[in-house]
């Protein structure tokens, strides 16, 4: 014990100065450590708030366009003189009845035919039960039971009002269903003389959100009562979750974009959208543990700073030992450090190892600069994907020419062309508002692909003739969503300028253990320095073909993207590599 008090008087010098720099290196690196983890959290929950919001308000027009579409379903009903004229009149004889179910019949089909959702069905019974069903495929339901079922008395007892109601029971072969119920008023004499019902599956509900939702980030429709009618989460849905509704309440009283919440044993962060004509909550819970792991790997910067403390407490300690007079100055610099810049040196000047101290020090603020600008660029390049993100819109006029053709079919009364181009239309849109970073099957992708050319031949005639020739082996293989539509496009609206007609020919295939895809036209062509120009703003999805190759090579790497090459008044040939993915 002498001895060691003894080895530590003869230096106290290099303790005291030990100390203290080991002291100093620590506190930096944590709190660098921690600023940056916390700056982090905070700019990235601040980004993600504001994204999930634009999302739940994108999933709330899909509701409310829903409710529009069970709103404008009641109106046509409710307005029919013949339907309301057949569930009044009296039905006696074997051809009255008969009669009585084909004006019904008839008259609905017209009125169903309107409805959206596709999968929603529509039903109507008359006081007497009997019961008009569309598609009794999707709800076989049996007329008693449906009679003396609660959301008919419900529908009894709140007869001026369209009542949402959640049913699992027998009545619906325990197929969890969503049911919009509104009674048939006579209004001279406010009497009941029918009910209508309109039916969609909650799995179909959930297509209304179902793209927008992964592991951790799951999407609840949530009654007043607290009860959950639908979520991704799918052993929850039934169940009542009165903490839930308690928190949503919370945050729809305070104004706030979101609330950290401890729920289903987990720390979650809570967004919400009140849905006013289904009186119900669009309900956002994100695993917050899992959103922290997304922004920055905490292990890894504290394994870094931990190894940064290392290196430079060993060579501190190594070249200490070996300090002359100059040690003061050195002192005195560090502890002036804190009236400067934190990037500033330390001044590499006296004996030898007062250079080496001053090096390592210097060393290790250049190590954590250089960490802190990685984050820095990290961040930028997250900030740019939200920014393409946004780009990723579909332009509108490409919806309003699309409309403006559909009305003039109809004017037209080309009833059926209409049809196919706003099925084709619909599933578009469907198509393009999902997830970009999705994968899709070829034969998905061919489909979309279809529908753009169906609506374009359907605006511009078929001048332009498309050929697919897709190799069968190829259509589970994946690719992500609107890599191949930009080519299209351009092909359609800058092949052609002078040449009037021709062909565009869309091949795939497995070659060499890739996905190969080749769009081919031979309309103008052009020249190397007009590659770049031609397709920067895009009519329909706002992606350009450089997006497209950028875009691939990010998720696959160099080997795969985009070649065009292209010969003027021959045509254009673009080739699409990617990488077989079959799941």
């Amino acid at each position: 014990m002498k001895k060691m008090i003894a080895i530590i008087q003869a230096n106290n010098l290099f303790f005291k100065i030990f100390i203290i720099m080991l002291i100093s290196i620590i506190t930096v690196s944590v709190s660098i450590t921690f600023s940056t983890i916390r700056m982090s959290s905070d700019l990235y929950m601040e980004r993600f708030s504001i994204t999930n919001n634009k999302v739940i308000g994108q999933i709330k027009e899909q509701f409310d366009m829903y409710s529009f579409s069970v709103v404008s379903t009641y109106v046509r009903v409710d307005e029919n003189g013949i339907i309301k004229g057949l569930l009044q009149g009296e039905k006696d004889t074997a051809v009255e009845k008969s009669q009585y179910f084909y004006h019904m019949k008839s008259n609905m089909d017209r009125i169903y035919a309107e409805v959206d959702p596709n999968e929603a069905n529509m039903i109507i019974m008359s006081p007497d039960h009997d019961v008009f069903n569309m598609n009794y495929v999707s709800w076989p339901v049996v007329a008693e039971e449906l009679a003396h079922h609660p959301i008919t008395e419900q529908s009894r007892e709140n007869p001026h009002q369209i009542l949402y109601q959640f049913d699992a029971s027998a009545l619906t072969n325990r197929v969890p269903m969503i049911i919009a119920t509104k009674a048939l008023i006579e209004r001279s004499s406010n009497e009941i003389y029918g009910y209508l019902y309109i039916s969609i599956r909650e799995r179909d509900l959930r297509n209304f959100y179902e793209g927008y939702t992964s592991e951790g980030n799951s999407i609840f429709l949530l009654q007043n009562t607290g009860q959950i009618i639908s979520s991704d989460r799918q052993n929850l849905i039934g169940s009542e979750s009165q903490e839930l509704l308690r928190h949503v309440k919370e945050l729809e009283q305070s104004n706030e974009e979101y609330h950290n919440v401890h729920i289903f044993n987990r720390n979650q962060v809570l967004m919400a959208e009140y849905l006013p004509q289904l009186d119900m909550y669009l309900v956002n819970l994100v695993d917050r543990e899992a959103l922290q792991q997304d922004i920055v790997d905490t292990k890894e910067i504290v394994m870094i700073s931990i190894g940064i403390v290392l290196v430079t407490v060993l060579v501190i300690f190594l070249i200490l030992r070996r300090m002359t007079v100059s040690i003061s100055k050195l002192v005195r610099q560090i502890s002036d450090m804190a009236r400067y810049k934190f990037s500033k040196p330390l001044e590499e000047t006296g004996g030898y190892e007062s250079k080496k101290i001053a090096e390592a020090f210097n060393y290790m603020l250049n190590e954590l600069h250089d960490y802190v600008e990685i984050l820095i660029k990290t961040q930028e390049k997250q900030r740019k994907a939200e920014l393409e993100v946004l780009q990723h819109q579909i332009n509108p006029h490409f919806i309003y020419n699309t409309l403006a053709s559909i009305k003039f079919m109809v004017k037209q009364e080309q009833k059926e062309v209409a049809f196919t181009t706003i099925d084709a239309f619909i599933s578009l849109l469907q198509n393009a508002l999902g997830d970009i970073d999705e994968t899709v099957t070829v034969e998905q992708e061919m489909e979309n692909l279809k529908n753009y050319v169906l609506i374009n031949q359907a605006r511009y005639g078929d001048r332009i003739k498309v050929n697919y020739l897709i190799t069968p082996d190829c259509l589970g293989y994946r690719l992500p969503k609107l890599v191949l539509q930009p080519f299209i496009e351009n092909a359609f609206f800058h092949a052609f300028t002078e040449k009037k007609t021709g062909f565009i020919r869309i091949l795939i295939a497995e070659q060499d253990e890739q996905l190969v895809c080749e769009i081919i036209d031979n309309g103008d062509g052009m020249v190397q320095d007009q590659l770049t120009r031609k397709g920067k703003r895009q009519l329909f999805s706002g992606i350009g073909v450089k997006n497209v190759h950028e875009r691939i090579q990010m998720l696959y790497g160099k080997e795969y993207g985009v070649v065009i090459t292209s010969e003027p008044n021959k045509g254009t040939n673009v080739k699409v590599t990617l990488p077989i993915i079959q799941k």
